[in-house]
């Protein structure tokens, strides 16, 4: 029975130390290996980049807009622009007129 003693005695000392150690040992895991580790940093990284370039274009796109629509302001239309979108949306070309779009 003496044994027996000593030996639940020395799990009883070393289960809270091992406990510890699960412990951090999960945190450092995670630390390194997790959705927010060292190891998903470059992903997040390469992400970032496609996310500016998709920004950067949307911005060329918005200020072609709002250039389009300072052009067609009732107040000061564009003459050349008003009847390019009459002529495209609504179809009046004559047959004789050649269209030759820039786009």
């Amino acid at each position: 029975m003496g044994g027996s003693k000593r030996i639940s005695g020395l799990i009883r000392r070393a289960a809270m130390p091992a406990l510890a150690l699960i412990v951090v040992g999960t945190f450092a895991g995670h630390a390194v290996a997790g959705p927010n580790g060292l190891l998903a940093w470059g992903g997040y990284h390469r992400a970032l980049k496609e996310r500016q370039a998709e920004l950067a274009q949307l911005e060329q796109e918005r200020a072609q807009l709002r250039h389009r629509s300072q052009l067609l302001d009732p107040r000061k239309a564009d003459p050349d622009m008003a009847d390019e979108l009459v002529r495209k949306d609504l179809g009046l070309v004559r047959p004789d007129e050649v269209v030759i779009p820039l786009d």
